[in-house]
């Protein structure tokens, strides 16, 4: 009953510690100095509003406006338990239409679990923004983010979507990064530049994640906007090559959100020879950059875990199989027992071990070894001759932390990337509602 106690002193004072994002989060050690400045993409437009669906005094919602000839790709969480605009955005990603687009965001309220009610909010939503912008409804892409099994007061929204529409800018993705923050700390975005045929062809993305991060597709909400030319087909493709690298190499906390979703929009505008071959080393240097920007974006997510003060690379060789590595990465990156112990700057390599053994994947412990960054800690299934208890300890007190893993059977590798599991954690998602 003792510790009972205690633990809940603890939490009632980090509470008091932890401002919600409407007043200024303490902001995650591991932020960015500063936002990073984005290029304007031809032909796409923001606007932000403050709706007040959940926070009071800050903008919860995001409108997007993309030109005629703008074509969508995009990924969705394989959630059971979809969101109805996850739905709605499945249903219309794939269809063909010379119209522009538009995307609106909310923060505050998932949306989720909310039975039919949440597919007339999607389509009341969508009706409204067709009305203000004159495209099709067909071509109106919803997102919201937030409590799950709360009905969306979407009039709120609907009430603000003229403002929206006056408001549109160039220049005003910032300010939509921050629109679709729920307990993130800090602002995300990533852009890259490349050239086709001579043409600078730019891609700027945002995102919004810190929380309920396993993605089983691409991550949270993420929005990437280019200004390419590029056919759906070749730009499908580059989105799901490049998530499977990035987005689906993260985790947080293991879990899944039921509103997971990445869209990327190409407003062809940049004047850049259209890509139509995704074998072309012009789709290929597209891909790269667009790679770069995903993982960007990825990391950044990570380094806004809730509650989180150390990045950490999970770099997992001689596998069997790379699925194997996988296994074996992920079991490691999401042990509560392997990411409180980095909480704690306590290297206890015994948890990898343990990380490995779950698993499910083949290992063999007589040639596994491990290493903390530089360090061999673990050779051959014991503890490295040259392994010092101090040399580890004073590793683990940085920030950006490597966790390396060889099995010695293989050719399988995999990385991914993870943070460590603090009290701020419990107690920002024991207040999340309340």
């Amino acid at each position: 009953m003792g510790k009972a106690k205690k633990l809940r002193k603890k939490i009632k004072k980090l509470k008091a510690q932890i401002k919600g994002p409407e007043s200024g989060a303490v902001v995650s050690p591991l932020a960015p100095a500063a936002f990073p400045e984005l290029p304007v993409i031809k032909g796409a437009r923001f606007a932000t509003a403050q709706a007040g669906v959940r926070y009071k005094g800050r903008s919860d919602v995001m409108l997007a406006q993309l030109a005629p000839g703008t074509v969508l790709a995009g990924t969705f969480t394989r959630s059971a338990t979809r969101a109805a605009s996850v739905l709605d955005a499945q249903a219309k990603i794939g269809q063909h239409s010379e119209a522009g687009a538009a995307i609106l965001v909310n923060s505050g309220n998932a949306n989720a679990f909310t039975g039919a009610r949440g597919g007339l909010s999607v389509a009341a939503i969508c009706e409204g923004v067709a009305q203000q912008t004159g495209l099709p409804a067909g071509r109106v892409f919803t997102a919201s983010t937030g409590v799950i099994g709360e009905a969306l007061p979407h009039e709120k929204i609907t009430a603000k979507l003229a403002e929206l529409a006056e408001g549109l800018s160039e220049t005003a993705l910032a300010q939509a990064a921050r629109a679709i923050m729920t307990t993130d700390t800090f602002p995300k975005g990533a852009s890259a530049e490349i050239e086709i045929g001579g043409q600078p062809v730019r891609i700027a993305g945002i995102a919004k994640g810190s929380g309920m991060i396993a993605p089983d597709m691409a991550t949270m909400l993420v929005y990437i906007f280019t200004d390419a030319s590029i056919t759906r087909p070749v730009l499908q493709q580059s989105v799901s090559q490049q998530t499977e690298s990035s987005f689906n190499c993260i985790t947080v906390d293991s879990d899944t959100s039921t509103s997971d979703m990445l869209l990327v929009a190409a407003t062809g505008q940049s004047g850049a020879a259209a890509i139509t071959d995704a074998a072309s080393a012009e789709a290929q240097s597209f891909a790269k950059a667009l790679g770069r920007v995903m993982l960007d974006l990825a990391h950044q997510v990570v380094r806004d875990g809730e509650g989180a003060t150390k990045f950490i690379e999970v770099s997992v060789t001689g596998a069997r199989s790379d699925a194997d590595a996988r296994k074996i990465a992920f079991a490691i990156a999401n042990s509560p027992l392997v990411k409180t112990a980095v909480a704690g700057e306590d290297p206890n390599w015994g948890r990898v071990v343990m990380a490995v053994g779950k698993s499910g994947a083949e290992a063999d412990c007589d040639r596994l070894s491990i290493r903390f960054g530089p360090h061999l800690v673990a050779l051959d299934g014991q503890v490295a001759p040259s392994y010092e208890e101090k040399i580890g300890a004073a590793y683990m007190k940085g920030e950006n932390l490597l966790i390396g893993v060889d099995l010695r059977l293989g050719h399988g590798v995999a990385t991914v990337w993870t943070c460590d599991l603090t009290n701020r954690y419990i107690a920002i998602n024991a207040d999340y509602r309340s």
